[in-house]
């Protein structure tokens, strides 16, 4: 059954150097438009749900194109709010071998989003009738306007009997040299209003400072991941490892912790064309597979499989169809489907 999901967060404008140039031999760019909710609610639309974004962008001709983009991938636009006068920016520079992809944001706090005034959204009509509401680390790093906006959203949601979705995608850059004293209070903040979590053993260790006698990455999971569960009253946990493999392939594995005990998919290997938005592409496949009642083995193999396709496309909004991910489970290849 479709569902009503809403994503938080900020629409950037990706600046991407064509194929694996660096910014330094480059003379053009291509422009798109992405970010976390942009991602979150692209792929639950492709899925069949109605996915709302929750935003503010520029009253420019800037944000005119971002709205029509927003529009082609099916997102409802009718929580994004207009005000503001700049949208935030990265270069994106693809990696090639030894040379990882690299990121470099141009100053977001100016945008739009991260300038909202305190009234800027009416959360308790935003969230009458959401099924699920997606919020990430991302965003909770930027400043604490944004910060104070994402709780309250969050606590209405919780109010009116929708999920909390949270993704706590740290991200060291945006949270500067004290990042993970500085980040605990509100990730905790946030985990006590989530009811579904994205997260793995690092961001247990690290964000909230547990411990672990565990030495291998999978067993600090497995230890890790119920006790955050138990202790902020999360329902479904996910995540995965992934491997950079020496010949430019991927390897990742998902996992899922739900009714106390963990499920996980196989390992897949595959290439990558694309690699930003494939961690939104498997927190959507986890959102899908929680609200269609799939059984915790398929939701994890059906997330697990939207982000390898996620790899394969060029942007960072996923829009792979469910039918589409049902193929791809299948392990079955095509020269072309006709």
């Amino acid at each position: 059954m479709a569902k009503r999901i809403a994503a938080f967060g900020e629409v950037m404008m990706r600046l991407q150097v064509p194929g694996y140039e660096t910014l330094a031999q480059a003379n053009t760019l291509q422009y798109s438009f992405c970010g976390t909710g942009v991602n979150i609610a692209s792929a639950l639309s492709r899925f069949g749900h109605t996915g709302y974004l929750v935003s503010r962008i520029p009253d420019n001709p800037v944000g005119e194109a971002a709205m029509a983009y927003l529009r082609k991938l099916g997102i409802t636009t009718s929580f994004v709010q207009r005000g503001g006068q700049f949208i935030g920016m990265y270069f994106l520079e693809n990696g090639f071998g030894v040379r990882p992809s690299r990121v470099t944001y141009t100053d977001r706090l100016g945008s739009s989003f991260n300038t909202a005034p305190p009234d800027a959204y009416d959360f308790a009509a935003i969230a009458q009738g959401l099924d699920y509401a997606h919020f990430c680390g991302i965003t909770l790093a930027m400043n604490d306007a944004v910060r104070a906006h994402m709780k309250a959203f969050a606590a209405e949601v919780k109010k009116q009997g929708g999920k909390v979705v949270f993704d706590c995608n740290y991200r060291p850059s945006l949270w500067g040299p004290n990042g993970y004293a500085e980040a605990k209070p509100h990730y905790e903040d946030m985990l006590h209003l989530a009811d579904m979590v994205l997260m793995n053993e690092k961001d247990a260790m690290l964000i909230l400072g547990m411990e672990t006698s565990a030495s291998d990455r999978m067993g600090q999971l497995q230890d890790l991941i119920p006790q955050v569960a138990s202790r902020y009253g999360i329902a479904v946990a996910a995540g995965t490892h992934r491997t950079v493999n020496r010949d430019n392939t991927h390897s990742l594995t998902g996992y899922l912790y739900k009714d106390g005990a963990f499920v996980f998919s196989k390992m897949l290997t595959f290439s990558v064309y694309d690699r930003i938005g494939a961690g939104d592409a498997y927190a959507s496949g986890i959102i899908h597979g929680d609200a269609q009642g799939f059984p915790a083995q398929l939701t994890v193999d059906f997330a697990a499989a939207a982000a390898i396709l996620a790899h394969t496309v060029a942007g960072d909004a996923p829009i792979a169809t469910e039918a589409e991910v049902f193929r791809a489970m299948s392990d079955k290849t095509s020269d072309v489907v006709r």
